[in-house]
């Protein structure tokens, strides 16, 4: 059974691309099970409410260690 320190989260940098992420992440020897994209929101106040406004998503592998 893998240790709880053989999974770890890699994610895609701003000037990356996911081919560029993907070969990090095997040269640190991790094999990618999952890929999520995560939104980032921001906090706006319009008419005095507050509203949280999708402003763009981030990319998102999780892997194991090989």
């Amino acid at each position: 059974m893998p240790s709880k320190n053989s999974k770890k989260r890699f994610e895609v940098q701003e000037n990356e691309t996911i081919g560029q992420c993907l070969d990090r992440m095997k040269r640190e020897g991790y094999t990618p099970i999952r890929r999520a994209e995560e939104p980032i929101f921001r906090e706006e106040t319009r008419n005095g409410e507050k509203v949280m406004e999708p402003i763009e998503k981030r990319i998102v592998f999780h892997a194991v260690k090989e």
